[in-house]
């Protein structure tokens, strides 16, 4: 998305401990002190995660933990005999342009499947359908999936938000 937009990216291989904390947010502010002293300069970071109604939130801020121990199949089988399946997925950006940070968001409400379905994308994509779909994330293609998603509608957010920067 960002290379269409003529936003040019480049990733760095490098990890940093995640801290475990009680918000996408209060994760990007541990995240941003680590990049601001390591990167030295303009970066983008982000951090995701599965709300689900039923489970007051969980996995939330710890959903690639969840999908690590659980998977699909241990979440859906929390969710065992549940009928309120509401879930949304939430994605933060953390951007920092000429050390100006921005925190720009997506959410994409949905509900949980009563199976995993789909082979593409990543860890919950196959058991989140989004509002008004049939299909989960996973049996999407890239585009129809970038139109949908958290991560999608965060990063467009982003674009509009470097594209305003350029013209100020």
């Amino acid at each position: 998305m960002f290379a269409a937009a003529g936003i040019p990216l480049r990733q760095l291989d490098r990890e940093y401990p995640e801290v475990q904390a009680d918000s996408l947010e209060e994760v990007l502010a541990y995240a941003a002190g680590v990049l601001d002293r390591e990167v030295g300069g303009d970066y983008l970071a982000d951090d995701s995660g599965l709300f689900i109604d039923a489970l007051r939130g969980f996995p939330g801020v710890f959903s690639a933990h969840a999908y690590r121990t659980l998977g699909c199949k241990g979440l859906l089988r929390l969710l065992a005999g549940t009928r309120n399946r509401g879930a949304r997925f939430e994605c933060r950006f953390l951007v920092c342009v000429g050390g100006r940070r921005a925190l720009l968001s997506g959410t994409c409400r949905g509900r949980i499947a009563a199976e995993a379905r789909g082979a593409r994308g990543f860890g919950f994509d196959p058991i989140f359908v989004p509002a008004g779909h049939r299909r989960t994330l996973a049996e999407m293609t890239t585009e129809e999936k970038n139109a949908q998603s958290h991560r999608g509608r965060a990063a467009r957010e982003v674009i509009r938000y470097l594209r305003s920067r350029r013209l100020a």
